[in-house]
């Protein structure tokens, strides 16, 4: 088995790296004119970035033969959920000001929030099951189940991203368009011999 804790750590470094930028951009006041439009975006793209990267680790794995790339999956998984956090913390903050009171009204009246949120709440319960003891609690059954939601929230983020550009959409529909690839593949797997697949979580168990 080969050992990977060097390069997790090597990804967990690079995958703070945006974040890292993102903060130095705004220190120094390179975030255009619209400094909350760009924050959202950042946030926003970088969460479907890593939900696309870890949905891409079973298809790597199963073509290339590397199952060690399967351990990577439940950090690049968290760390989707990580940057959607704070794509929601940036809404909720600089948009509601904290107003928790207004969030609802403002779900109903804005479909791409709505999406949004939506997205991100099929997240949640990922993450939040992403250990050993809920595989157990659960059952690995249902727990793979309940994990087949990501495939829904990555459909959700992209249909969310595509409401919020106004203009210019070749972003989201290229987000679209891996998506499709990556599910596609997962489908094609399934239906043809051989028929018995597994490993579809973003965060598997330790």
């Amino acid at each position: 088995m080969r050992d990977t804790r060097f390069t997790k750590l090597v990804l967990f470094v690079n995958s703070l790296v945006p974040l890292t930028l993102l903060l130095l951009d705004l220190y120094r006041g390179r975030v255009g004119a619209n400094p909350l439009e760009f924050v959202t975006r950042t946030t926003g793209m970088l969460t479907l970035v890593f939900l696309m990267i870890s949905l891409a680790v079973t298809p790597l794995r199963k073509i290339t033969g590397a199952n060690w790339l399967v351990k990577f999956r439940r950090m690049l998984g968290l760390f989707a959920f990580f940057y959607g956090s704070l794509h929601l913390l940036t809404y909720v903050a600089f948009d509601r000001y904290f107003h928790f009171s207004t969030i609802p009204a403002d779900v109903v009246k804005r479909p791409f929030i709505t999406v949004g949120m939506g997205a991100f709440f099929l997240m949640a319960p990922l993450a939040i099951t992403s250990t050993d003891k809920m595989v157990k609690r659960l059952g690995g059954k249902r727990w793979g189940l309940l994990h087949k939601l990501v495939y829904v929230a990555a459909a959700l983020g992209v249909f969310h991203y595509w409401l919020l550009v106004k203009s210019d959409a070749r972003i989201p529909i290229t987000f679209a368009f891996v998506l499709a690839v990556l599910l596609g593949y997962r489908l094609l797997i399934k239906y043809s011999p051989p028929a018995s697949q597994h490993g579809a979580s973003l965060f598997p168990p330790r």
